[in-house]
């Protein structure tokens, strides 16, 4: 039978109202998962669950996920369930729990749960997002390709791109005026990756406009319709494919795909052979051959993939990492001079030139690097789906197939119980003797166990490059541009700095 008033505003008003109904009291039931689970939860709101609206968040992701560990923390939860939108997701705060998802059972937790798409989004299906057999076999295939032998091959790149920062430095130094160094990072970590990854030769420092930078900045910073779509495929990642979103904005898209493409031809056109993550990537792809003689070992997809993912996670961390430390160093001046000494007496013995094995002699170096990534870890949490239904030990709740976990590793890193005064910047808690005192898996800025980062060594060393250019020719203060305390811009992903932190720069 036919119900309707007779009104069509009133009756559009009325199905409306109902879908709306419908809508919250579906809701109002999802958000008793936890309770119906016997597990204490974080009380959730309608619709976006127990996150903030993410169109007027105040705090970034990463920092609501901290707080959701200090609070579960402090009423002594041994872990807490949490929601994205009506999605249920688990997060554990004991680290022996971390441990089992992390390595123990790993079996059950094999994938990240992060959004992909092959073939509408192809860039996004990359070694980080991939999930079951796909991952295991991209991860058998890159790993000797970040092998010390390898690093080393690429060397001579990082050297290059750190005369070309050096010589930028020198140029802004003279102008009297405030450093923006999370700029000047960025152009070096791009200069590097775009050279290692892509073998293009771009000088970002004196191309203000390059493409690189420009297509590599839209990737982390969403607005709009972009946001939304991201959010969307960060809170359902397969409803995201289902509708076919494509999450990358095409313009990047387009723009690397164009030089993926024209670097392989060129090469395979010309017998161009070069030292760089790209030839091996080629080797990869040329390595199995079909029987019409026809490479196998990668598809020109999934190499681009690769080198997408390797340019972005490369040139965005290494950057983070070395405007966090330099923040701290500029700080703790009598820290960033026991660095510079180290720095001189290692050279001094290196014929004066930065050297592949002379980066490991840089032990207090490392030591600054470590504890810069333990308070401001750019990736500052870490993701997993159960992909087996799990019992956790010594309980009776079993995780669900499909629900997604969120490990707080700002909030592990950041807690006084593994790192007494955690907002204190001290390298010595990472010297020979202290380091092996610091409980397994309180450690994180790479993840761990199977899906640990592969690129931990790269990304090291162009970080441990950019710092010993930098420190051995400057002396860095802060400026009263940077507003302290930081904050953290809200919409960002990659922990990042509202305003920015800007630096002075002393010749030395």
């Amino acid at each position: 039978m036919e119900v309707t008033t007779g009104s069509l505003p009133v009756d559009i008003f009325a199905v409306i109202l109902t879908i709306l109904i419908g809508c919250y009291t579906y809701f109002k039931w999802c958000f008793k998962y936890w309770d119906r689970k016997g597990l204490p939860y974080i009380e959730p709101t309608f619709p976006f669950g127990t996150i903030d609206n993410p169109f007027t968040v105040t705090k970034a992701l990463t920092e609501q996920c901290k707080d959701f560990y200090d609070t579960s923390k402090a009423k002594g939860h041994k872990h807490v369930g949490t929601y994205t939108f009506a999605a249920p997701v688990y997060m554990p705060i004991d680290i022996e729990l971390v441990k089992n998802i992390m390595q123990k059972d790993f079996d059950h937790f094999v994938d990240r749960g992060a959004y992909y798409n092959e073939i509408d989004d192809p860039l996004s299906a990359h070694l980080f997002s991939l999930e079951g057999a796909k991952w295991r076999d991209l991860r058998v295939k890159l790993t000797p390709t970040f092998t010390s032998g390898k690093m080393k091959m690429m060397f001579p790149t990082l050297v290059e791109c750190g005369r070309q920062l050096k010589e930028a430095m020198d140029i802004a130094s003279k102008k009297d005026e405030p450093i923006n160094i999370k700029d000047f990072a960025a152009c070096f970590t791009t200069n590097v990756i775009g050279s290692c990854a892509f073998g293009i030769e771009c000088d970002c420092f004196k191309d203000k406009n390059s493409e690189f930078i420009k297509y590599g900045k839209t990737v982390f910073a969403a607005k709009g319709l972009e946001l939304f779509k991201a959010f969307v495929a960060f809170a359902s990642p397969s409803l995201a494919r289902r509708l076919r979103l494509v999450v990358l904005p095409k313009e990047s898209t387009k723009f690397f795909m164009r030089i993926i493409k024209e670097t392989i031809d060129y090469r395979e056109r010309n017998n161009v052979v070069r030292k760089d993550f790209m030839q091996l990537l080629i080797d990869i792809r040329n390595n199995v051959k079909d029987d019409k003689g026809k490479g196998i070992g990668l598809t020109f997809e999934e190499l681009a993939a690769q080198a997408f993912v390797f340019f972005i996670a490369g040139y965005e961390t290494s950057s983070t990492t070395m405007t966090f430390c330099l923040f701290e160093l500029a700080s703790n001046p009598d820290i960033q001079q026991k660095v510079r000494e180290e720095i001189e007496e290692v050279l001094a013995r290196n014929d004066d030139e930065i050297k592949y094995e002379s980066l490991a002699e840089m032990k207090y170096m490392g030591q600054v690097i470590d504890e810069t990534l333990r308070k401001y870890l750019p990736l500052a949490m870490l993701n997993r789906k159960c992909v087996l239904p799990y019992k956790i030990p010594d309980t009776d709740v079993v995780i669900d197939k499909e629900t997604a976990v969120i490990i707080s590793t700002l909030g592990i890193q950041r807690d006084p119980e593994h790192f007494p005064d955690p907002e204190r910047f001290d390298p010595d808690r990472f010297s020979e003797e202290n380091k092996s005192k610091i409980k397994p898996f309180t450690y994180l800025p790479f993840g761990e166990g199977p899906r640990v980062c592969i690129g931990v060594r790269f990304g090291v060393m162009q970080t441990k490059v950019g710092l010993a250019v930098l420190l051995r020719n400057y002396k860095f203060s802060l400026n009263h541009k940077t507003k302290t305390p930081l904050k953290m811009d809200p919409f960002s992903f990659i922990l990042s700095v509202e305003g920015g932190i800007w630096l002075n720069a002393e010749k030395l």
